[in-house]
């Protein structure tokens, strides 16, 4: 069973949102998809920190089950458990 955490600003292919995240402004894609890089890992963590659309971004991943990169400020493996820990509560 699939559950999804549906919100104005994630909706499955709506990422308009991103105009306005602090992500934005990055030209540097290895800072958001890390491969293993514990340090750019915490930096991108650090920029997701005070991001205006950190919340949307999140939801966006997880309702997207997005598998590569920081997407509100968590990593592949912290969405795992996330999504693992609402399908435990269902």
């Amino acid at each position: 069973m699939s559950t999804a955490i549906i919100t104005p600003w994630a909706a499955v292919g709506d990422m308009s949102w991103r105009q306005h995240g602090a992500c934005a402004v990055s030209t540097n894609p290895d800072l958001w998809f890390p491969e293993g890089n514990h340090k750019s890992e915490r930096l991108a963590k650090v920029v997701c920190h005070n991001c205006p659309v950190k919340i949307p971004c999140l939801r966006w991943a997880l309702n997207n089950k997005e598998k590569w990169g920081v997407w509100g400020g968590t990593t592949e493996r912290e969405r795992r458990r996330m999504q693992k820990s609402i399908r435990d509560q269902i």
